[in-house]
């Protein structure tokens, strides 16, 4: 992980990840592999997680959702990644978890950053939508047109598919889809 003028850099830096994980595991922290969050969650890899944002190319102000926002980590970073001048909704669909995101989140103090339960059968925030970014950290088995159909036109969605890290940006024109290498998350669901 890298710091200095980048802005994941310092994201990074700036949102430590023991911050957001269970007591038993922020020894762990610096350990780049998943870690156990509770309820068969897991916080990603460090790198995992770098190399999704900078897929995702945020930029201040931008509208973002946060799909599988687990102990909050990825929405801290996104909304130090928009600024304050951005949004970040983060939904989670394990109650538990989703308190524990948003007691995270209130003390990495970023009020333009906000977790909510997510509805059991339903993929994202529809009734928010249009977002200039879309993170899931789930893995889907298809491209869910549900998610890209809540981009915003010249959005980028980044998400793992079937094994495969992909990069989806809606323009005008269409999808234009491209491949990052091979990863493994737990199922979105």
């Amino acid at each position: 992980m890298t710091g200095g003028r980048d802005p994941v850099g310092q994201a990074l830096v700036a949102t430590p990840r023991a911050e957001f994980l269970p007591a038993d595991q922020r020894a762990r922290a610096g350990h780049d592999g998943p870690l156990p969050i509770g309820h068969g969650q897991t916080s990603s890899q460090p790198s995992t997680v770098e190399a999704m944002l900078r897929l995702l190319d945020v930029r201040p102000g931008h509208r973002i959702l946060d799909v599988g926002s687990g102990s909050g980590w990825t929405t801290a970073l996104l909304a130090r990644l928009t600024g304050p001048t951005g949004r970040v909704l983060g939904i989670e669909l394990e109650p538990d978890l989703c308190d524990l995101g948003r007691a995270n989140l209130d003390r990495a103090g970023v009020p333009w950053a906000e977790i909510y339960d997510a509805t059991p059968g339903a993929l994202g925030l529809p009734d928010a939508a249009p977002y200039h970014r879309i993170l899931v950290s789930a893995m889907a088995r298809e491209l869910p047109a549900e998610l890209v159909s809540q981009l915003h036109t010249g959005g980028v969605l980044v998400i793992p598919v079937a094994g495969t890290m992909l990069r989806v940006s809606s323009s005008m024109r269409g999808l234009g889809i491209t491949r990052h290498g091979s990863y493994r998350f737990v199922p979105l669901r």
